[in-house]
């Protein structure tokens, strides 16, 4: 008796533990989600691709912290670069040289509470923020082309400004479907039956999108499970395209030659 006592004791402490976690995650999602890294105001940007520096702003007494990077092509057009969910421009401009090296030039935004960027993150933020970054590109440059490309977090961001404006293309880069399918298979039977905080969804947003699409994907993603992205072919349209790449994780696709003939050849 005593013996089943202390095995009802322990499953009920795993039981506890285990709620106590899967809504802890639920009610500090945006946490979780928003992993910003700030940056002091005088930050000085460093890479090897020559870039300018803007301030964007967003809403009264907000700004937000972008980078164009310059091809050193002639220029067939722009990118509108909207990055993951962690750290800041100091570690996404990295990868403008993967797309300026194709002659597009690269306009890359810290979110809310990103690097040098001012506020709070919020989901409602995001698509706000990205329509009036979308607004003021227009208004500051002149291109013949113009690319939406979102990676991880930032898909959702860019399918979200697809659905309302005119692009080119729209890139989407280790996608999910949405935000609470990227939850650990552990906690979704709790997750699942409580009220969504966060929706994020790409597969809501390419409904409405006109353009052409990209997604590239890898197998070996364990942040955004391939099973999460594959779901969005189910919303694409005829002509658009969904790349796996064997062996690619979530941060390391652009190590793979099936990721640059993609991007040339969307962006030719």
């Amino acid at each position: 008796m005593k013996k089943l006592l202390s095995i009802l004791k322990i499953a009920l402490l795993f039981a506890l533990v285990y709620l106590l976690t899967a809504f802890g995650f639920y009610f500090f999602q945006e946490r979780f989600v928003f992993q910003a890294d700030k940056l002091p105001p005088d930050y000085n940007f460093q890479f090897a691709e020559s870039f300018e520096e803007y301030f964007i702003p967003v809403q009264e007494g907000i700004v937000l912290n972008a980078l164009l990077f310059k091809t050193q092509q002639p220029v067939k057009g722009l990118i509108l670069y909207f990055h993951g969910n962690a750290d800041n421009l100091q570690r996404w401009g990295n990868y403008a040289a993967d797309l300026t090296q194709v002659g597009y030039d690269v306009l890359m935004v810290d979110y809310r509470g990103y690097g040098k960027s001012e506020g709070e993150p919020s989901e409602a933020n995001l698509y706000q923020d990205a329509q009036v970054v979308f607004d003021w590109s227009r208004q500051n440059f002149q291109y013949n082309r113009l690319i939406l490309y979102g990676r991880s977090l930032g898909a959702a961001v860019a399918s979200k400004l697809a659905t309302t404006n005119e692009a080119d293309y729209l890139i989407l880069e280790t996608p999910f479907d949405e935000i609470n399918t990227v939850a650990h298979p552990a906690f979704k039977p709790v997750t699942r039956f409580l009220a969504k905080r966060l929706t994020l969804s790409n597969k809501d947003h390419l409904h409405h999108v006109k353009c052409s699409v990209l997604v590239i994907h890898g197998t070996d993603d364990w942040i955004v499970p391939l099973e999460s992205a594959i779901r969005l072919k189910d919303y694409l349209k005829t002509g658009d395209e969904f790349i796996i790449i064997n062996g690619g994780g979530h941060k390391n696709l652009n190590e793979f030659a099936e990721y640059h003939r993609a991007i040339a050849r969307v962006l030719q």
